[in-house]
């Protein structure tokens, strides 16, 4: 039987334990499904950044009418210079090809700057630079991430924060935070918290004499 408190530790920033110089060394022996392919670069604001992130104007009414139009979700991904926990996002998560494929294929993803000058328009058409933004959606550290509603007739004329159905708060480990992006994608908020839906999916894989910590164990049908 997986206890709750299986599933939830390491699931905060204070769980990551890995020193910048052996990081490639412990992805590779952690992560079976790590792939060499999915490298993250540097942005000009000294950002992680990765290739299929959505370049658009910072419009997020528009971004999620881009969203819609492709059949995905729109999620913001705020991160800032020097943050090891967005490091190792991008290093370990998102340099698996499971985590990878599943949020290009169901996601657009905006990257946000905390503490960046760029202008951004909210959701209520207010424009104002990032920094400023994060202030308004209350957001405190990084990463974080805002996942927002399916369609604009959601969000017309209120902001990021008082529209968001689902938040990603710090960085989590590569099984947990594929299952919060299914999460969001399935609509689970809609229905139980974040904490049920992952005891649920974990236990399930477990009872049919599965790994719920192996990655591909967590979105391929059980037999």
């Amino acid at each position: 039987m997986i206890e709750r408190r299986q599933f939830l530790i390491g699931g905060g920033a204070a769980a990551v334990a890995l020193g910048a110089g052996g990081l490639t060394g412990a992805v590779r022996a952690n992560n079976p499904d790590w792939v060499p392919g999915y490298k993250s670069s540097l942005d000009d604001d000294g950002l992680h950044s990765q290739p299929w992130f959505h370049q658009g104007f910072l419009n997020l009414k528009e971004d999620l009418e881009e969203a819609a139009a492709a059949g995905k979700r729109l999620a913001a991904v705020w991160e800032q210079k020097g943050c090891p926990y967005c490091r190792e996002m991008h290093k370990r998560n998102l340099a698996l090809s499971e985590i990878n494929d599943y949020i290009r294929k169901h996601f657009l993803v905006v990257q946000l700057n905390m503490w960046g000058s760029r202008k951004a328009t909210d959701f209520d058409g207010k424009e104002m630079e990032e920094k400023e933004l994060a202030r308004r959606w209350r957001v405190n550290f990084t990463p974080t991430v805002n996942f927002f509603p399916a369609t604009v007739a959601e969000v017309e004329g209120k902001s990021g924060l008082e529209v968001e159905v689902a938040r990603m708060p710090g960085y989590l480990k590569p099984a947990h935070f594929l299952t919060y992006m299914e999460f969001v994608r399935d609509e689970g908020y809609k229905k139980e918290s974040f904490q049920r839906y992952l005891l649920a999916k974990f236990r399930a894989i477990h009872d049919k004499g599965g790994d719920p910590f192996r990655l591909d164990k967590l979105t391929r049908p059980q037999s």
